[in-house]
């Protein structure tokens, strides 16, 4: 099936969103929103409307109310959604039944079949479900991108990841969710690289890994609940091999289990390797590692808008009746990916993912949110 849903143009002038969710990150992704001229801002919600009216009033955003608030009105095109991992699924099927397009922040579902449904929901109701990270959007995964693209590094064999760290339960002060279901260091932080991986090699054919858990239960570490103890339910090591249907491969460690801090991602190729920017992240510094062990720098060239981007991106998408980038079937395929990672894990043998995506194009390099385009 078919998942890419497009059409022809619809509609025209600024596209009008309505955000749900008045959570932290919320603070960000309205920051930009607010300042894009393609976008409209009109309604905030929450569960507590105290909160989203808090949100609106600080960024001049003219309603604030309910979930049902938001689906009911007409002025509202797109849905930001915000809500909690588990309340992504329900949320964005909503918001497609609504007939509104919808930016889902990650993850897209928790699981293969969830994400299904809400695929073909999107599908008959012709709205898309575009999702987060929309990090790869920004310049350094661009123009790296622009390199390996150009031919400038030889042709791409294999890639490296590395994302290392304690674990967040030291410095943030409600830490348990990120070792729940649905996250961990492969589904908490992973999207960011998977994704970056996808845009640079092509998707993924299949997948070989191990997993372990170093300690069933941490201790959060600052904060009010500074001393409290909570259960770990994911894995917090998890070490795999991609091959792509391109042929190039991967090897990624994504830990929460190392007392070395490390980030890394780079792509082997013909001629040298390139060393990206850390993919939870718009921008940063790139370089050129010749087998002869010259190294250059290139400089990123794009947009460093943060979160929020993909939004516009899509917007602009809807209008100009072309697929957006940061698509539904892009993060199906990724999540599609880590659930395949887990049950390599747990079969101790290699799985075949089954979907598959179509890269869209890389951005111009003088893509511009800035521009009032619409």
């Amino acid at each position: 099936m078919s998942w890419t849903t497009t059409g022809g143009p619809r509609g025209s002038g600024r596209v009008g969103v309505g955000v749900i969710g008045a959570g932290t990150i919320s603070t960000q992704y309205l920051t930009n929103l607010t300042s894009f001229p393609d976008l409209d801002v009109r309604v905030v919600a929450d569960l507590a409307v105290d909160r989203a009216r808090a949100q609106a009033e600080a960024f001049g955003v003219p309603r604030w109310g309910s979930v049902e608030d938001v689906l009911g009105d007409p002025e509202v095109e797109l849905v930001v959604n915000l809500t909690i991992p588990a309340a992504h699924v329900e949320v964005a099927t909503a918001a497609v039944a609504a007939g509104k397009d919808v930016w889902t922040e990650k993850p897209f579902a928790l699981d293969r079949a969830s994400g299904t449904s809400l695929l073909e929901a999107a599908a008959r109701a012709d709205r898309r479900v575009a999702t987060a990270p929309d990090t790869f959007l920004g310049a350094g995964i661009q123009t790296s991108r622009r390199l390996l693209e150009s031919g400038a590094v030889g042709d791409p064999l294999t890639a490296l990841v590395l994302l290392q760290s304690a674990g967040p339960e030291s410095w943030h002060p409600d830490p348990a969710f990120l070792f729940a279901e649905g996250a961990g260091p492969l589904f908490d932080i992973g999207p960011y690289y998977l994704t970056a991986l996808v845009q640079l090699l092509g998707p993924v054919a299949r997948v070989s890994a191990t997993s372990s858990t170093a300690r069933p239960q941490r201790t959060i570490g600052s904060g009010p609940k500074a001393g409290q103890v909570f259960d770990v339910e994911v894995p917090t090591h998890v070490s795999a091999l991609y091959e792509f249907e391109g042929g190039a491969s991967a090897s990624a460690l994504f830990s929460f289990d190392s007392a070395v801090s490390r980030t890394q991602l780079e792509v082997a190729s013909s001629t040298g390797t390139l060393e990206l920017p850390d993919p939870n992240h718009f921008d940063g510094e790139i370089q050129v590692h010749a087998l002869d062990g010259t190294v250059r720098s290139e400089p990123s060239v794009g947009s460093t808008a943060s979160r929020g981007a993909g939004v516009l991106e899509l917007a602009r998408a809807v209008r100009a009746g072309r697929p957006e980038r940061a698509s539904g079937a892009q993060a199906f395929h990724v999540l599609d990916v880590m659930v395949s990672t887990i049950e390599a894990a747990q079969r101790r043998g290699p799985v075949d993912v089954e979907s598959t995506v179509e890269v869209a194009p890389a951005l111009p390099a003088d893509w511009d949110p800035t521009a009032a385009t619409l």
